[in-house]
């Protein structure tokens, strides 16, 4: 079992046949009003400033940033976003959490024992801003192991921004035929066909379905 983790500020379904980088996105940006006189002074300044700060670890590209579709709030949000990146730690998603989250092996535990542990686990990682997707072709011992060897000791950036969250999908990305045969939606499973030979696997009802927490409620 391996995982495919996918780092956004709103995260939308993507299949494995499309290559899911793990990558923190720039915010959603809402509407905003046009600044006043003052405003717009203020955040020419503040994006002087910004570049500035990002100077030491980034190249030429940040120049770039204005071409894009942007208002100078929006564009002050997204170097924001990068600086925060550039800035945030990177450790063990174990350690995002306080205390540490650390399970007992999955051979030392009972089916009853391993599915507290694996409740209390998943919700602790929401609380911190991990959100797991895709986990409904796995049993929960599969999941508990899963979140036990990959996402655990995984070494991630926590990137302290509103908004902010670790998608981690449970499927590998290279495992099509669960995809097709458990997540793809029918127009994803006919757009594989199109370009794949088959055969196309028979869509199939999840074998464990759970309610995990998402990330529309964060």
């Amino acid at each position: 079992l391996t995982a495919t983790r996918l780092t956004a500020c709103n995260c939308s379904k993507q299949c494995p046949l499309e290559a899911v980088a793990a990558r923190h996105s720039p915010p959603i940006f809402p509407d905003i009003p046009m600044p006043n006189v003052s405003e717009e002074v203020e955040l020419l300044l503040r994006n002087a400033h910004l570049r500035d700060e990002l100077e030491p670890y980034i190249d030429e590209s940040v120049s770039l940033v204005h071409f894009r579709q942007m208002s100078l709030s929006e564009e002050n949000c997204f170097l924001e976003s990068m600086l925060a990146w550039e800035r945030a730690p990177a450790l063990p998603i174990s350690c995002w959490a306080l205390p540490e989250l650390t399970l007992p092996r999955p051979s030392t535990l009972d089916d009853d024992m391993l599915r507290e542990l694996l409740e209390d686990a998943v919700d602790r990682l929401f609380c911190v801003r991990v959100v797991l997707e895709m986990t409904e072709h796995l049993s929960d011992r599969e999941l508990y192991t899963l979140i036990y060897r990959d996402i655990l000791p995984a070494c991630e950036k926590k990137v302290d921004l509103p908004g902010n969250y670790l998608c981690w999908r449970c499927l590998d990305e290279s495992d099509i035929e669960t995809w097709l045969a458990y997540y793809a939606t029918e127009a994803e499973r006919l757009q594989w066909l199109e370009h794949n030979e088959g055969p196309l696997p028979e869509p199939m009802e999840l074998p464990y379905p759970r309610k995990l927490p998402r990330a529309s409620e964060l």
